[in-house]
């Protein structure tokens, strides 16, 4: 039964992969045709129908992306990272440029999660660049709740709606593609860990990652 599951699998992920190569092609094709239409034409209302159509192929694209990465949640076993590692790689990544970044978390803090949990941190990085606003500083820390440990990232930025906290964490919601924060949600839920946002709209946002004792090591805690 555990063969049959593994390559009934195997041939769902070829075929997904090959619809999603097949439907990259032919978004190609689309934009070629956009870039040609552009150049052939000079109709300010014909240029706005046609900047309609490439937001759409745009965001055919980030779905496609998407439906790459999320394959590959769950895919492999949970293993040991270090969070301050996490951060310093997602900052790299991210290209933070002017806006300082402060890693506050103990070196030897480890955290046992998917090994996507390195996307998690860059999301978090990346949303706060992308959506801040005003952001100067992104900030992560750490610190021992009730048992559990809480990784916070938080930032200077215009922060969230009250109406937006959990909306945000929703598929398709958001200024660019819609699914970076759904996504780690869904990586972090398969070891038990959650995410939620606590910052005051105005004043920056503020997300905090529990991990359920157990799910954290360190010499120091």
């Amino acid at each position: 039964m555990e063969d049959a599951l593994k390559q009934a699998n195997k041939k769902l992920n070829l075929l997904s992969g090959i619809t999603r190569h097949d439907i990259n092609n032919q978004l190609q094709i689309l934009e070629g045709y956009l870039m040609l239409s552009r150049e052939e034409n000079s109709d300010p209302s014909f240029n706005r129908h046609l900047t309609c159509i490439a937001t759409a192929s745009s965001r055919i694209s980030s779905m496609i992306q998407f439906t790459s990465e999320y394959e590959e949640v769950g895919v492999c076993l949970p293993v040991w990272r270090g969070l301050r590692a996490l951060v310093e790689d997602a900052a790299r990544s991210a290209a933070a440029g002017r806006v300082a970044l402060e890693n506050a978390i103990p070196a030897d803090l480890e955290v046992f999660a998917d090994p996507l949990i390195s996307k998690v941190f860059f999301n978090l990085v990346d949303n706060a660049l992308r959506h801040g606003g005003k952001t100067t500083t992104i900030r992560f820390a750490s610190e021992i709740r009730d048992g559990d440990c809480v990784v916070v990232c938080e930032d200077d930025g215009d922060g969230v709606p009250a109406t937006e906290k959990e909306r945000i964490f929703a598929r398709g919601v958001g200024k660019n593609t819609g699914f970076g924060l759904s996504l780690s949600r869904e990586i972090l839920d398969i070891t038990g860990i959650t995410i939620r946002e606590v910052g005051e709209a105005g004043r920056g946002a503020r997300f905090e990652i529990t991990v359920p004792k157990g799910q954290y090591r360190a010499m120091s805690v």
